[in-house]
């Protein structure tokens, strides 16, 4: 104990060069959650010795007196962490231990990859603290439900299943299992969504339309495409106009509400809806002195083309105003002029 106050101010000073690395190391990779660490209390320190003391002839050999715990969302980034921290660190191999692999298949619970490191001369020395690249951490990887799981286990006060009383041991279990199928659904559907993600991509780029469900996946790449910008500049050029960019992703919910199903169904109603959008646009801005217009005024005309061109009327353009701007009373006397407009722009 005396050897560990001695060197207590090593112990604070690797923790803050750890807690000032990792951070942004993991964050650059975009695979974190969290990065925390603690220096261990002489209350805890003591504890092990007593519980282990037979293990330890001097401080240096216990391996956790600085710990440090990366927390990331999906199980597959715990090795990726470990990859990255592999780079950097020395790794003491036969102390290291991957829990993960420490179960028996019809076993659950504590899941967590723990690493015994150092830190190299080579990345960070403090000439005042010599002992500093020689004294051992630990560094803890797990995702953010193995978290969960072992706070809560912590918590109950026991170090192992041995101690704990057998009647709480079940429930203790069952949970372990609820959280890891829970981890490994959501690495799934993390992989699933990014080959969809991929597909959306690969059938945007050789034009089948036809294949992709109108979501907001595809809508986005769909509008990175710029369909309606050729549209939108004819508008603007009518009338020396500068173009204010706008997204376009809220027209998605009205586009589906209006029974647009397919990416195939927008790029129908682009094609055959665009001429007659333009002239609504000569007809709208005719006479003013607007100087600046939407990048999504195309867009919008493109809907107010097709309501009418699909029979739906004013109940159609009163239903894409509220959808648009929220339900007030005078979307109904603008959905009647503009059935008025379109209806003498149509015939």
């Amino acid at each position: 104990m005396g050897q560990f106050l001695e060197d207590k101010p090593t112990f604070e000073k690797m923790l803050a060069f750890l807690l000032d690395y990792l951070k942004p190391m993991m964050a650059k990779n975009g695979i974190i959650v969290g990065v925390e660490g603690r220096v261990k209390t002489e209350k805890s320190l003591a504890g092990k010795l007593e519980l282990k003391g037979e293990k330890y002839r001097q401080i240096s050999d216990v391996t956790d007196l600085v710990g440090v715990r990366v927390i990331t969302y999906y199980s597959d980034e715990v090795d990726k962490i470990a990859s990255l921290v592999e780079k950097v660190f020395d790794i003491d191999w036969k102390n290291s231990i991957d829990k993960r692999k420490m179960h028996d298949v019809d076993h659950f619970g504590y899941m967590s990859l723990h690493y015994i490191c150092k830190i190299p001369p080579s990345l960070f020395s403090d000439p005042s603290l010599p002992k500093l690249n020689e004294y051992r951490f630990e560094l803890q990887m797990r995702t953010a439900l193995q978290h969960v799981w072992a706070t809560v286990y912590h918590d109950t006060g026991y170090k192992s299943d041995i101690e704990m009383p057998r009647e709480y041991i079940r429930p203790l279990t069952r949970m372990a299992v609820v959280l890891e199928i829970a981890d490994e659904e959501f690495r799934t559907i993390r992989t699933s969504l990014e080959n969809y993600r991929r597909k959306v991509r690969t059938l945007l780029k050789d034009g089948k339309y036809k294949d992709l469900e109108l979501d907001g996946e595809s809508f986005r790449h769909y509008l990175d495409l710029e369909p309606f910008y050729a549209l939108t500049e004819k508008i603007a050029s009518s009338f020396n106009a500068e173009v204010q960019e706008t997204s376009g992703m809220i027209y998605l919910p009205i586009l589906k509400h209006m029974g647009l199903k397919m990416l195939s169904d927008v790029e129908a109603m682009r094609k055959s809806c665009s001429d007659d959008a333009f002239r609504l646009a000569l007809s709208q801005m005719s006479g003013t002195d607007l100087d600046i217009i939407s990048s999504t005024l195309a867009l919008q005309n493109l809907c107010l083309i097709y309501i009418v061109k699909s029979g739906h009327g004013e109940a159609g353009l009163k239903e894409f105003y509220d959808q648009l701007h929220g339900v007030r009373p005078r979307n109904a006397s603008m959905a009647h002029r503009m059935y008025e407009r379109i209806q003498k722009l149509l015939h």
